[in-house]
């Protein structure tokens, strides 16, 4: 399976964007990492890495890079021969089954917005997803960023597609949708989140849909996916992200205090349970989030995603790529594809 990455996009790119490339190939023999961005840079990466399967690493320049301070479509529109843009080309034009990117966010949907045939049959907008612990296992938030000022519409969608995503990918039976707001009553929250309740309430996912959680619930778990406007859930995404590096530094603290008093062999111990702890929360764990609604695939990662992030994006990409999760979703939004056409086919170049 070939896999475009955005070589250039990320805080640190493109040593970790590149290494992690090079790990991921190297433990799944089946992928192939098309690697987009500036030339010279990424094979100055790739010959510090002798273990590198160079026949399933290829190359495509770009001389153009969308850094994280430009605005989005403005830098699509000046830029032309971005890297963003040449993923999404890749993609469109059925090079790749599937784009990865720690890039700039705005600009990855805003690429893909730009064609809506990169759209599958029947969705309104893409969403991103994220994937948040729980004391019931993985839960499922979306949307962390693509749509900003939803319809009542996308949010049911986002509840359908999180819902597939869950079955899909993290395994979970009939996973139950709540809608993130402000209290548990029917009569809380704004027109948005009562429009979205009344759409639930009388659709073909009535039994699923719990209505309304607060976020305070959201790790118990009673429900596997949780839908909320792209706006609320990137302060929900970077303040959990917040609180977890807050909470370990303390034990971290608290645990090298306590080391010169524990027997021999029990500090290790610890330790080593604190870093499997911490490992549950870590975005790293899943590479990112996957803009769910599009043919194909698309993860779109953290800016300051390391190689382990990366390696850990295109191994998801790759599960993702498969037809049936985008196969499922144009079935239950009541869609219908072209004689012949399958979801994962694509129209021109974005962006």
């Amino acid at each position: 399976m070939r896999i475009a990455l955005d070589a250039m996009g990320g805080d640190f790119a493109p040593g970790p964007i590149v290494a992690g490339a090079v790990d991921a190939a190297v433990d799944l023999p089946e992928l192939k990492v098309v690697l987009v961005g500036d030339e010279e840079k990424i094979e100055a990466e790739l010959a510090k890495a002798p273990q590198a399967p160079r026949d399933r690493l290829t190359v495509v320049h770009a001389s153009q890079v969308i850094g994280m301070e430009d605005k989005p479509v403005e830098a699509l529109r000046k830029k032309r021969d971005n890297s963003i843009s040449k993923c999404w080309g890749l993609l469109a034009a059925g090079e790749v089954k599937a784009v990865v990117s720690a890039g700039n966010t705005g600009a990855m949907v805003a690429s893909a917005l730009f064609n809506a045939k990169m759209f599958l049959p029947g969705v309104r907008r893409p969403g991103i997803a994220a994937i948040f612990p729980s004391h019931q296992g993985p839960i499922v938030i979306i949307d962390v960023g693509a749509n900003m000022s939803p319809k009542a519409e996308d949010l049911y969608q986002y509840g359908i597609m999180g819902s597939i995503y869950a079955e899909e990918i993290l395994g979970v039976t009939h996973p139950r949708i709540g809608l993130l707001n402000v209290g548990t009553e029917d009569e809380k929250g704004t027109d948005l989140t009562r429009a979205t309740r009344a759409l639930f309430a009388d659709s073909p996912w009535a039994s699923r849909f719990v209505g309304n959680v607060e976020g305070r619930d959201i790790y118990e778990g009673h429900v596997r996916v949780v839908i909320c406007d792209g706006f609320v859930g990137n302060v929900l995404l970077k303040a959990g992200e917040g609180a977890v590096e807050f909470l370990f530094s303390i034990l971290r603290e608290e645990l090298a205090r306590m080391l010169p008093e524990l027997p021999t062999g029990a500090g290790q111990r610890v330790a080593g349970s604190l870093g499997k702890l911490k490992s549950r929360f870590e975005y790293e764990e899943f590479g990112g989030g996957p803009l769910l609604g599009i043919r194909g695939a698309c993860i779109i990662c953290h800016g300051s995603s390391g190689a382990r992030a990366i390696k850990n994006a295109l191994r998801v990409a790759r599960s993702l790529a498969d037809d049936r999760l985008s196969a499922r979703i144009v079935e239950q939004l009541g869609a219908k594809l072209e004689p012949g056409e399958t979801p994962a086919e694509t129209g021109t170049a974005a962006g």
